[in-house]
């Protein structure tokens, strides 16, 4: 596209959007350890029907990452980045303050619906990285994204668990002041990266729901084939959410140290490769090599995972994983390419509302695998089989990615 905004951005701006990111996965992260414990205190203490609640909470927050998505991209397209995301920031402030008060579970569930909404600005911090950076290192600033995304996901739950020690509501307050410490600090470094001659001539709802900015995806071959690779990526991606803990306490009996020690060691390697690996690859190979190397390593590290027989050979693993981190770099950067300057948000929330779907489909997956697989009467016992799935998974990414890229 010829299209493109100016690239006068300060380096304050660049750094005012990874900070965004990583306060945002900072915050979720937070709450991770305690949500259990707010909900549980709501039912007398009940596991099982804190299972359920904590259960339709994680679908409603994906479906409202599902419909809010798209219309913050259509919004950014249409009045600019800037508005967008300071207005989701100081939304979100707020939104941790209604939870850090709620005074039953209904406040509570009301609150994570609006964490959905104002969360789904992610998509708009992509827009503008796709603004400001040049097509041929998009690559390079989706993966400091991706490095944000992992950072604040290293530190949130262990922060979050200390300050839970004091009170399970502490790390909602915590959350709400960096949230609005930022908002303010956007307020004063952040220009608008999407001039007013290349906005969308008006907001449009057909564009702006999730059905209608999935109508771009279809507009060419290839990048729905991209998108399509991203969706299957995204969802192979939940087994790690979703069954690691209980597959590494099963086989391996794994306590929760030994749990936080793994993750954390996952998020700094995932952080290395994102935030510097990718750049220096894409660079030197382009991006079509670095999305099927990236494929191939999350195939073989899924292998290792299902099948390590100790802790020690599942560890192997982990950097081998890592590298994983490469494809989705490389994915956004090939299909940013293939949209103009006025439709990069509409593609970023279209791109996360497909991440919102593989969210309410990845979970029951692989935790209903997980579970057929692990009972002792079945043929086949086999704890790994969430990861083996996985990873056939991601092999069909591959096939879908060699015909999807053939022209790049």
């Amino acid at each position: 596209m010829n299209d493109s905004p100016a690239r006068g951005v300060r380096r304050p701006a660049l750094i005012f959007i990874f900070i965004t990111v990583v306060l945002d996965m900072l915050a979720l992260g937070m709450i991770i350890p305690v949500l259990p414990t707010l909900v549980a205190g709501f039912v007398d203490g009940n596991t099982a029907r804190t299972a359920q609640v904590l259960g339709l909470f994680g679908a409603m927050w994906a479906l409202m990452q599902f419909i809010a998505s798209p219309v913050l991209g259509a919004l950014s397209d249409r009045f600019g980045r800037r508005k967008v995301i300071l207005l989701s920031n100081f939304g979100l402030g707020l939104d941790y303050v209604l939870m850090a008060l709620a005074p039953s579970l209904g406040w509570l569930f009301v609150g994570r619906l609006i964490s959905g909404v104002t969360a789904a600005s992610f998509s708009t911090a992509s827009a503008y990285i796709a603004d400001v950076t040049p097509p041929e290192k998009r690559a390079g600033g989706f993966g400091m994204l991706g490095a944000a995304f992992g950072l604040g996901f290293i530190l949130g739950p262990a922060f979050g668990g200390l300050c839970s020690a004091f009170d399970p509501r502490l790390p909602f307050w915590i959350a709400a002041l960096l949230s609005l410490l930022n908002a303010c600090y956007g307020l004063l470094v952040l220009p608008e990266s999407l001039p007013a001659r290349l906005r969308s001539a008006r907001f449009s709802w057909r564009r702006a729901n999730p059905l209608g900015a999935l109508k771009l995806l279809r507009s060419q071959p290839e990048l729905l084939g991209l998108a399509g690779i991203n969706f299957v990526s995204n969802l192979a991606h939940i087994v790690l959410s979703s069954t690691f803990v209980l597959y590494a306490g099963f086989r391996y009996g794994w306590d929760e140290r030994a749990i936080g020690l793994t993750l954390a060691g996952v998020g700094v390697c995932s952080a290395l490769v994102q935030g510097g690996l990718v750049r220096v690859f894409v660079a030197r190979y382009g991006e079509r090599r670095a999305l099927l190397t990236g494929l191939a390593a999350g195939t073989l590290g899924f292998a290792i995972f299902g099948l390590a027989q100790t802790g020690a050979i599942f560890l192997i693993g982990v950097p081998v994983m890592a590298l994983w981190g490469l494809t989705g770099p490389a994915l956004q950067g090939l299909m940013t390419r293939r949209v103009g300057a006025s439709q990069q948000g509409q593609l970023q929330g279209a791109g996360s509302s497909l991440n919102g779907i593989a969210q309410m489909i990845g979970p029951p997956l692989f935790t209903q695998t997980f579970a057929y697989f692990t009972q002792l009467q079945r043929a086949w016992h086999l704890p790994g089989a969430p990861f083996l799935l996985a990873g056939i998974l991601l092999v069909a990414a591959t096939g879908l990615s060699l015909r999807a890229t053939r022209t790049a």
